[in-house]
């Protein structure tokens, strides 16, 4: 009997603790669309104007590469009649050769573009994130959501943290 009395007691005691937990810390979820907040933020055209920049420069290099493969595939078609079988083996091996150096730039050239979008983009990213932080503290979110198309179902307009973050990070 004592130990059905202490296992009722130990039950209602863990029931209410419970309970009482689950009273103290409701979940609270918000949602922000971080794209639309990044592209929000002052300076990130600043951001958009280099890589632009970077990207053309980039395009630059490869379009005159490209010119003289081009100039040199011709200058071979134009010639590979009178030209002995030890010069054309040469001269498509240079072709081959250019090719390949052509390929590895744009792929090198790939990378870095994206690297450099990384570098120039992270300061953004981290302070929009500080100021997201801040936010669902101060108002005690338990999640906040990326409000990306199609990953969210479902949202209340209430929840949207778009206005408080945007006036946190000074943003109009």
């Amino acid at each position: 009997m004592r130990k059905l009395v202490r296992l009722f007691a130990i039950i209602t005691l863990l029931a209410g603790c419970s309970f009482a937990s689950q009273a103290q810390n409701p979940v609270k979820i918000g949602y922000i669309d971080f794209n639309t907040l990044l592209a929000a933020m002052p300076g990130i055209d600043s951001v958009k104007i280099k890589l632009q920049s970077y990207q053309k420069a980039l395009t630059d290099q490869m379009d005159a590469m490209k010119a003289e493969f081009e100039n040199k595939y011709q200058d071979y078609q134009s010639q590979s009649s009178s030209m002995s079988d030890l010069i054309k083996q040469t001269k498509e091996k240079e072709l081959t050769d250019l090719q390949g150096r052509i390929d590895a730039f744009q792929q090198k050239a790939s990378s870095d573009l994206q690297t450099k979008q990384q570098e120039l983009v992270a300061p953004f990213i981290s302070k929009a994130k500080a100021a997201i932080n801040e936010v669902a503290k101060e108002s005690k979110y338990t999640f906040v959501l990326n409000a990306i198309e199609d990953v969210v179902l479902y949202k209340n307009e209430a929840e949207d943290l778009m206005p408080v973050i945007k006036k946190k990070l000074g943003i109009q």
